[in-house]
């Protein structure tokens, strides 16, 4: 400890720089006895001027590195739009991609249909559109369709993609193949039906994308073209973990058409059970052309996804888009199926018992190993951070407790048996503020459920906003608190996709339907419920009446008061007055529906990530009722921004 050492520190741009120093002349903190040897902990400080970003530190002594580590420095908090900071507050809709209906898509929404909705939307105030996590799932089983449970959070979902936006979909070649009368009645049916087909959907959008992959790749791909060399370096930018998913995505498809199971990598053969054994490698030479076809899913994706975010720039829109990053990955999913060292299959990510959850919740949801996650120098959720980051400017994180704690259920016990593993949350937050700057992306952390006063105290100092949904903000006695006592640095709403809509709150279906599918372990529960929720409308009738958000022709006693297009227009511009600096509707309540969108704790009882929404965007906008509300809700947006 008398020897002279030196840190020497590679900056991510390059640069080099060393610091000498003795560790007795510096701070010890830690002195214990491991196996009858002392050891020392010291504090160097660092007299570098370093810059922001990823850097390796090298430590060695008699010219003899001994040690290395990642160095990472990152800003005081995360990123926040001047205008925002300045204090102006702003509305926007979130919407289920999936859910949207237009006179153009093929049974599911797509990325033309985001573009449109983003131009409707900011036509009428809006500035921002919030997204479903939108990661990729699995091509060759369309119906694990759960959105929180992809196979991969760095990657796009292909089932967005508008085929008829490709070059090369005009070619008589594809044309053979979507004008066929079975692909012609497979498409009626999937934009027809109530629920989201993903089998239909999934079975024409495959077909007619190989059809215009092979055209694209005819002209362009296969030589010396702007487009080959685009395609090129998307490819090497995405590296390994893109790899991973597209030689994943040809496998499974691969053991389907065999018959063989094919849910997921557990049930594959024993050679193609991981990323890194040779036979993997060997199929994936053996089937280039179907490995380069989920590459260029991939690459269209992401080009579509662009294209929507630019439309929400040109349109002046304050964030634009913003994504929604998933708490974890399905445990058959190409995740992990290359990274098995860094998740814990014999558990799964869930939730204690909670108001929307009486059971607890069991996601399904291999957890990471916060160790092996330190040992790879927090790589994986770097990467995370800024894939999702991308083409938007905003982040929501799914569950963002994460950053400090997941609840974890041991295979074959019950969600209420779990506890809770603890992750770096210090470090995390700063790579989340490094990568939000990095990307200009404002990021909103759900922290609904059971949350620790330090983690909210940690996210507001990082410049994290707070996810404030109306129904969970009550006081003592039941009473609810008026938006306007809010956090500014908060993104406020009324409902979420795991609650009822306006009208099934209301009109207590939400109940009904959990009673008819057996949620409630007992009749008593149901009946509390019940009482609960009359409790709950009188109270918000007393709110509303009490800020003048809805007028005297709107009932005061809930017995008498049923919901109507007032107090549901009431509700939300009552929401748009208050403080929080962004505010999120649901296209669910403008368009006055009554199903919810998902179930949380249900599996095949109730058709989740299914329901469309009732009206196509075209038409949807040409409202009077609509753009009345819209309209409303700006200037009440404006006001509050003022006060």
């Amino acid at each position: 400890m008398n020897d002279d050492h030196t840190l020497t520190v590679t900056c991510e741009n390059g640069d080099v720089l060393t610091h000498q120093f003795t560790p007795v002349d510096q701070e010890m903190t830690t002195m214990a006895h491991i196996d009858d040897v002392e050891f020392h902990e010291y504090v160097v400080t660092l007299p570098l001027d370093l810059p922001l970003g990823y850097h390796d530190v090298a430590l060695s002594a008699d010219d003899d590195e001994f040690a290395r580590s990642r160095l990472i420095v990152a800003p005081e908090a995360c990123y926040t739009p001047n205008e925002i900071k300045e204090g102006k507050k702003i509305w926007g809709l979130s919407v289920q991609l999936y859910c949207v209906r237009s006179e153009k898509n093929w049974g599911i929404g797509d990325f033309s249909d985001l573009a449109l909705l983003i131009e409707k939307a900011a036509g009428v105030g809006a500035d921002f559109i919030g997204l479903n996590p939108i990661h990729a799932l699995y091509p060759a089983n369309p119906n694990a369709c759960s959105p929180y449970g992809p196979s991969s959070r760095r990657w796009l979902n292909y089932l967005y993609i508008d085929v008829t936006a490709i070059d090369g979909y005009d070619d008589a070649s594809v044309q053979a193949v979507v004008n066929s009368d079975e692909f012609k009645a497979t498409l009626e049916h999937a934009r027809n039906v109530e629920h989201v087909d993903y089998e239909a959907v999934a079975h024409v959008k495959l077909a007619a994308l190989k059809a215009v992959f092979d055209v694209y790749d005819a002209k362009y791909l296969r030589k010396s073209t702007k487009q080959n060399k685009a395609f090129k370096a998307f490819v090497e930018a995405g590296g390994e973990s893109l790899d991973m998913l597209a030689v994943y995505d040809a496998l499974q498809s691969h053991l389907k058409a065999e018959g063989k199971d094919s849910w997921g990598w557990p049930v594959f053969p024993q050679e193609y059970k991981d990323y890194y054994n040779p036979a993997v490698a060997k199929f994936k030479s053996a089937n280039e052309q179907d490995v380069k076809f989920y590459l260029f899913l991939q690459w269209i994706a992401a080009q579509q996804l662009e294209l929507a975010s630019n439309k929400a720039t040109d349109a002046g829109m304050t964030i634009g888009l913003y994504r929604d990053l998933a708490v974890g990955v399905s445990e058959g999913s190409a995740e992990i199926w290359g990274n098995k060292d860094l998740y814990c299959t014999g558990a799964s990510v869930g939730a204690p018992p909670d108001i929307l959850g009486p059971l607890g919740q069991n996601w399904g949801l291999p957890p990471m190993d916060p160790r092996k996650l330190y040992e790879q120098g927090y790589q994986p959720i770097i990467d995370l951070f800024a894939s999702n980051m991308a083409s938007s400017g905003s982040l929501r994180i799914d569950h963002v407790m994460a950053l400090l704690r997941l609840w974890w259920v041991v295979k074959g016990d019950n969600a209420k048996d779990g506890g809770y593993v603890y992750y770096p949350v210090d470090d995390l937050l700063g790579i989340l503020a490094l990568e939000s700057h990095r990307n200009q992306s404002l990021v909103i952390g759900e922290d609904l459920g059971t949350v620790p006063e330090e983690i909210r105290s940690k996210l507001a100092d990082n410049g994290v906003y707070s996810y404030r949904v109306f129904f969970f903000e009550q006081a003592e006695d039941g009473g609810f608190f008026s938006p306007s006592h809010y956090p500014v640095q908060s993104m406020s709403t009324l409902t979420t996709h795991d609650m009822p809509t306006l009208i099934g709150y209301w009109h207590c279906l939400d109940l009904e339907l959990g009673k008819e599918i057996g949620l409630y372990p007992t009749e008593e529960i149901l009946q509390t419920l019940y009482a609960d929720r009359h409790e709950n409308k009188q109270a918000i009738l007393d709110t509303l009446h009490g800020h003048g958000s809805i007028g005297d022709n709107v009932g005061r006693d809930v017995n008498h008061t049923g919901m109507n297009r007032e107090l549901n227009n009431g509700m939300q511009v009552h929401m748009a007055g208050g403080s929080s600096a962004l505010l999120s509707l649901q296209l669910e309540d403008w368009l006055e529906m009554d199903k919810p969108v998902n179930i949380p704790g249900t599996f095949d009882e109730y058709p989740n990530w299914r329901r469309k929404l009732t009206e196509n965007i075209e038409s949807m906008f040409d409202r009077h009722d609509i753009n009345e509300l819209a309209s409303k809700l700006t200037h009440a947006r404006k006001q509050a921004s003022q006060g």
